[in-house]
């Protein structure tokens, strides 16, 4: 190492995004408008979308496979787009089970199976790694949401959106994504008068689907690239902002 291998400026990438949400809302959609997407499934969610695909990967080996496939082989796609990682998680926990011979990854005891199961995730990421740096691919992973109790140390414990994994691979997943996005539709509440001194909120909206980009005491979120806290759920609106001159798509 020298001085003359100091890098300077920006650096630009392909993104890592994991968009997560409630279900049917559009998520496999905003996948399917990345820049020349590859599906990668693990659920049966897509067949309504005009996409390229693998088929459905219903074992981790299946899924090693086809990324594999990515990385050896020549091709023009510039996006993969894992669909769902939530799902994925199942099969990690079905290859753990497999290799301590137990039917429940809660039979291995004292948590180990769950972290065991974080070394397959580092796999996965360190292959999706590859076709990031190697194939200049851009990553988005999909998940489904779960509203969990969140232990604030600065405040009482209060209920918030995250993505549906487990908590030690969520943890590990999001630190490694660039952007964290949560979907869901514009919604307000207004107080309506009960009587009797007593008012009751109502929940309204119009059914617009957004995508929050930072995080608040709802929902877990966050971005790399200057996001506005709120923005349409399209992938033109996110690249808009996501992708100034010069980065990478």
């Amino acid at each position: 190492m020298s001085l003359a291998n100091i890098q300077k400026g920006k650096q630009p990438k392909p993104r890592r995004i994991m968009i997560y949400g409630v279900h049917g809302i559009g998520k496999s959609t905003f996948g399917a408008m990345a820049p020349s997407p590859i599906f990668v499934p693990t659920e049966d969610g897509i067949s309504d979308i005009d996409v390229d695909s693998f088929p459905l990967a219903e074992t981790y080996e299946a899924f090693l496979a086809n990324l594999r496939t990515l990385a050896t082989e020549d091709h023009d796609y510039q996006t993969v787009v894992i669909d769902s990682a939530d799902w994925l998680e199942r099969l990690i926990w079905a290859d753990v089970c497999s290799q301590h011979k137990v039917k429940n990854i809660e039979d291995i005891g004292y948590a180990k199976g769950y972290a065991f199961a974080l070394s397959q995730w580092g796999e996965v990421l360190a292959a999706l790694n590859y076709l990031r740096n190697a194939k200049s691919m851009a990553v988005v992973l999909i998940a489904h949401a779960l509203i969990e109790k969140f232990d604030n140390p600065e405040t009482e414990s209060y209920d918030r959106y995250s993505p549906k994994l487990h908590k030690k691979a969520s943890g590990v997943v999001q630190e490694w994504c660039d952007e964290v996005l949560f979907a869901n539709y514009q919604t307000f509440t207004r107080s309506e008068d009960q009587g009797f001194g007593k008012d009751r909120n109502i929940a309204t909206g119009s059914g617009e689907r957004i995508l929050r980009c930072s995080e608040r005491p709802a929902h877990v979120a966050k971005n790399r690239c200057g996001l506005p806290d709120e923005i349409a759920l399209d992938w033109r609106e996110y690249a808009r902002y996501a992708f100034k001159q010069g980065d990478a798509a």
